[in-house]
């Protein structure tokens, strides 16, 4: 019989830690009760004229209000988002303590509600007539201080969430103010100031190229959108009331084709896209001054029929525009990328230059696969990184070339050289050091484990290496021949049959031969590559491995990488087994160190507390099962009992993701159709019913 007590233990220990949050909720859900607020409007309550706040209370002396007001809702509807509001408040709470929540709390609510007063004051003095009106309303309602917490609790965020939370939260707060306008938007407006000010933790010059860039693009699309859904649904804001459908239609258009044309541009960091940016935010502000200028020497009717549509409208586009352009001035370093730009330092290394940088530095286990065609190389200060641009992408292959010492100093910098042409950078298949060397902000997924067989004392024997000494001893038997060759060396009948059970391999997929860290017979043709041979007596290939050297400083090769692994249908069965471990003879009797299997994707043995990650790899990995045979492949190496080095995935965060995911998609698979994307899903299909 299970203990089920731990769950509400938790439950218990996390409500503990929340009582300011909790005794204010229970405090307004008390007076919701008392005063029938909870399931009828408080505002038509004879109480409350008594409890509420705003300038006219103040006016009269009823100076309680401000903390009486508190804890009183106006409409039963709006609990549901007033309950929700204290989710910040709780956020806050849980990271800072209760005297840090209450603190922002009441200092917030109580600056918005003087705050507000006082500012309608100022402006009902002029002849306003939305400063008059709400000068003569009142309020009730925490929002003040729960939008305080909020804006407290965005400055705990990690980067570069807290810049976007930030940003959100602004963009909330102004359009409500301008395009709706009521008491509690100014409140909510002034608490959120109040904490920007005082918090000081927005720092957008301090971001990134790369998010200076999507925050633009981002607050380009949201002020179209916004300017298309204001010409349809009414507004009642400070510049006065407008009517759903009653023109402007012919200006939000002329804006949505421009911002759709150049926001992608925006986000590549594209000049020109820049520059159209201010001419159209430009445009939107002569506009909005025009209007301004138009009313006060005319009338406002006229005016609107002059611009065919509402000024109410125009004003507050112009002030969003404003604010916009303000920010592209501010950020205007960031749009500086051409098209095709060039990443690195000239001339451009080719693949010479690489192989030449891999005899006289070494490199890793996969190092050799930056040889391979489709990569490009950005020449750093020290060094080279190997890259592929895919979907915008900027996939860097592996670790960086060049002297160890400065290979971090090489990551930092293809990161600079990708971002200012506007690619997102990542590294795929990367190692420890090179994780180490990325920014502190950057996320990592575990694509692989490279499987690791050390050579030097490697026996076949004992218990554990009873498969791999049978599949030795059965070849024997069976007089099988193993032949350590190159594929130039060897005659056209044996290449033929190579290429042959290649197509049949290819053929089974449904997809072509996958790309980038996986190679193919054209990448065996290198002469540095090496192929592992099993030939029948009666003359016919069962099965070949290519191996690529793992060079060492000094030219020396200190170990191989296994690439391909073929058999034929039909032939000697174990035939891996055999293959790898007269391989694994062969360059032991060599002098090399280490034999490399190559990493399984989406294999890796996660612990038991890796959360939603592991939960999704596992997953991935047993939809493609049925296509690939990753995991039967990465047990199959288990057998030659090796250790593992982690490879990952390094990105700046979850948001380059879905444009990452695209770049490996086709950098994997470059020549794969939709009809064969097809024909493979429906392999999954049947592999999962399976």
């Amino acid at each position: 019989m299970t203990d089920a007590s731990p769950r509400p233990n938790r439950l218990a220990a996390v409500l503990s830690r929340l009582p300011a949050t909790l005794t204010l909720v229970a405090a307004i859900l008390v007076a919701g009760v008392v005063s029938a607020g909870l399931w009828s409007p408080f505002e038509n309550s004879p109480a409350w004229e008594a409890v509420a706040y705003g300038l006219p209370a103040l006016e009269a002396g009823r100076w309680w209000t401000p903390f009486t007001g508190t804890i009183f809702v106006n409409q039963p509807w709006v609990y549901v988002f007033t309950i929700t509001g204290f989710a910040g408040m709780a956020y806050l709470e849980w990271r800072r303590g209760w005297r840090a929540a209450l603190g922002y709390f009441w200092i917030g609510q109580l600056f918005a509600v003087f705050g507000t007063a006082l500012v309608l004051w100022l402006l009902a003095l002029l002849p306003w007539e939305w400063a008059q009106a709400e000068a003569a309303s009142l309020d009730v309602g925490p929002s003040g201080g729960t939008m305080a917490c909020i804006a407290a609790a965005v400055g705990l965020f990690v980067q570069p969430w807290r810049v976007r939370a930030w940003l959100v939260l602004l963009a909330f707060v102004f359009i409500a103010m301008l395009f709706w306008g009521t008491l509690a938007d100014l409140e909510h407006l002034l608490a959120v100031l109040l904490v920007l000010g005082v918090d000081r933790s927005l720092r957008v010059q301090r971001t990134t190229m790369r998010e200076q860039r999507l925050i633009a693009f981002v607050a380009l699309l949201a002020l179209g959108a916004i300017q298309v859904i204001v010409v349809l649904v009414p507004t009642n804001g400070p510049f006065g009331p407008t009517e759903p459908v009653s023109g402007g239609f012919i200006d939000a258009a002329f804006d949505a084709v421009v911002i759709l044309l150049v926001a992608n541009g925006l986000r590549r960091g594209r000049r020109w896209a820049w520059v159209l940016s201010i001419i159209l935010a430009g445009i939107n502000i002569a506009i909005a001054v025009l209007v301004a200028v138009a009313i006060v020497l005319s009338s406002e009717q006229q005016v609107e029929v002059v611009i065919d549509g509402e000024t109410e409208l125009a004003l507050a586009a112009g002030v969003m525009w404003l604010l916009l352009l303000a920010y592209l001035i501010a950020v205007r370093h960031a749009f500086r990328a051409r098209r095709r730009s060039a990443l690195g330092h000239q001339p451009a290394p080719d693949v010479a230059d690489v192989k030449e940088l891999l005899r006289a530095h070494g490199g890793g286990t996969l190092s050799w696969m930056t040889t391979w065609e489709g990569n490009s190389y950005a020449r750093t200060t020290h060094g080279m990184v190997a890259y592929q641009r895919r979907a915008g992408v900027a996939l860097a292959l592996a670790d960086p070339l060049g002297p160890a010492a400065t290979r971090a100093e090489s990551v930092r910098e293809f990161i600079r050289l990708a971002e200012a042409v506007g690619l997102v950078p990542c590294f795929f298949s990367a190692d420890d050091a090179t994780r180490e060397a990325v920014p502190p902000t950057w996320r990592n997924l575990v694509v692989a484990d490279d499987t690791i067989v050390d050579l030097p004392g490697l026996e076949f024997t004992g218990k554990r290496w009873n498969s791999v000494r049978s599949s030795l001893n059965r070849a024997g038997r069976e007089e099988m021949t193993f032949r350590m060759t190159r594929l130039a060396d060897e005659p056209w009948g044996i290449q033929a049959q190579l290429r042959a059970i290649s197509e049949m391999w290819v053929g089974d997929k449904g997809l072509p031969e996958m790309g980038f860290t996986l190679g193919t017979l054209v990448e065996a043709e290198d002469p540095e590559v090496r192929l592992a041979l099993a030939i029948s007596p009666t003359g016919d290939v069962d099965g070949f491995l290519s191996w690529l050297p793992i060079f060492g400083e000094g030219g020396v090769v200190r170990g191989w990488t296994l690439d391909l692994m073929r058999r034929r249908e039909g032939g000697f069965g174990p035939v891996m087994e055999y293959l790898i471990g007269s391989s694994a003879r062969v360059f032991s009797d060599e002098g090399a160190g280490i034999m490399s299997l190559s990493g399984a994707p989406l294999a890796h043995d996660y612990p038991p507390d890796a959360g939603i990650i592991a939960a999704l790899s596992d997953k991935l990995a047993e939809a493609l099962e049925p296509v690939y045979g990753f995991r039967s492949l990465h047990r199959f190496k288990q057998k030659f009992h090796p250790r593992y080095e982690t490879l990952y995935l390094l990105f700046r965060d979850e948001s380059d993701l879905t444009r990452i995911g695209a770049g490996l998609t086709r950098a994997f698979l470059p020549d794969a159709t939709l009809r064969q994307f097809a024909g493979a899903g429906m392999e999954l299909v049947r592999g999962g019913r399976d």
